[in-house]
């Protein structure tokens, strides 16, 4: 239902949870067998839980991405990755002929200050010689700054209101895990719901919430990772750089190491 507004949600720890909101100028109250509060990560469910049964951790990275996406040939048939001395780069396909790209810039820096040729220019100069030769060019047709952040909420159940997706958790996109979990979320969700109905269980709902996070520590730990890996930090100093170098060469030349990033980079089991 689109267009809903003043949503709030309320008795989740009794039998007959209620979602009440505004719609078409009227008020309705929803009475509900459960609530999953797939709301995202500024949605009202999370908030609405008293905060004395709730914990957080956080991390804010001193960066963020400022992504352009143009109606252009991806550079590459795969992802393109880059760490290099100016800060991190990213160039990434949507289709045959639509194109994402993104550059490590400071937090303190706006969109506006970013014109197109000041864009390319500095892809180019983080790219290979033969990634920046093939680049295609061209008008941007949307271009913004996000920051990165790790974050997790636990648990994520609380009486009959579950937590899903980004209300839940966050992760730096560097690892591309953000959709994996909350589709994993959905499967193990989706499971004890059905457990629920056919069989009148609540094996699958009571253990909602540990089994969908042992898998999302797991990516918090991959993305986090990745973007330690291949990003500039302010205060990493030349030791730090020479341990993103380390790491990197130790990457390329091991093969268990390469196998641990594909199982990790495609997604772990559920």
């Amino acid at each position: 239902m689109y267009g809903a507004e003043d949503v709030s949600v309320h008795d989740f720890d009794s039998d007959r949870p209620i979602v009440r909101y505004r719609h078409g100028g009227r008020n309705i109250e929803l009475a509900c067998d459960f609530i999953a509060g797939c709301d995202g990560f500024r949605g009202i469910c999370r908030p609405s839980v008293p905060a004395s049964a709730i914990r957080t951790y956080e991390r804010e990275y001193p960066f963020g991405w400022l992504g352009v996406l143009s109606d252009t040939p991806p550079v590459s048939e795969e992802l393109i990755y880059v760490s290099h001395e100016r800060g991190f780069a990213l160039c990434s396909m949507r289709s045959r002929t639509r194109s994402r790209y993104y550059l490590q810039c400071s937090l303190s820096e706006r969109v506006e200050q970013w014109s197109d040729e000041l864009f390319w220019a500095e892809l180019k100069r983080r790219l290979d010689p033969r990634a920046a030769g093939d680049l295609v060019t061209g008008p941007s047709i949307e271009k913004s700054i996000a920051p990165l952040r790790s974050f997790v909420a636990e648990p994520m159940r609380f009486g009959r209101l579950f937590l899903a997706g980004d209300a839940a958790h966050i992760v730096p996109p560097t690892g591309a895990k953000g959709l994996n979990l909350a589709a994993s979320d959905v499967r193990y969700l989706f499971d004890g719901l059905v457990e629920h109905y056919r069989a009148g269980r609540a094996v699958g709902l009571d253990a909602y919430s540990e089994r969908a996070l042992k898998r999302i520590w797991k990516a918090e730990r991959f993305s986090w990772w990745m973007t330690t890996l291949l990003h500039r930090f302010p205060d990493n100093g030349p030791f730090g750089e020479k341990m993103q170098q380390a790491e990197l060469d130790y990457l390329f030349s091991s093969r268990a190491a390469l196998t641990a990033l594909a199982e990790n980079y495609v997604g772990l089991p559920y």
